[in-house]
């Protein structure tokens, strides 16, 4: 009794990105997987993360008053530094002239 024997060929091609294994706590883990919506990967949500943001992401986040006095603060900080800065300049042109 001959043996009907058919053989099918399907060529297999995987295009993907490269993985890399990582070890995190189970507290990084947990916290990662509460991120997720629907079926979205933890590298889709590492990314999402990690991402850069426009600034035109964090409009309205703070009040025009909160603001105001942050820019305020960041002004005085900058003129202080400046200040010593100059300061030092000062010091060390004396010292090495």
């Amino acid at each position: 009794m001959p043996i009907n024997q058919k053989i099918y060929k399907y060529p297999h091609i995987h295009i993907g990105m490269a993985t890399k294994n990582i070890s995190i706590t189970e507290e990084a883990y947990n916290r990662l997987a509460n991120l997720r919506k629907g079926n979205e990967s933890f590298s889709e949500i590492i990314v999402e993360v990690t991402g850069r943001k426009k600034l035109s992401d964090f409009f309205g986040i703070i009040s025009k008053e909160t603001g105001d006095k942050l820019e305020r603060a960041i002004e005085k900080g900058r003129k202080e530094h400046r200040k010593l800065t100059e300061e030092r300049h000062k010091r060390l042109m004396k010292e090495f002239t």
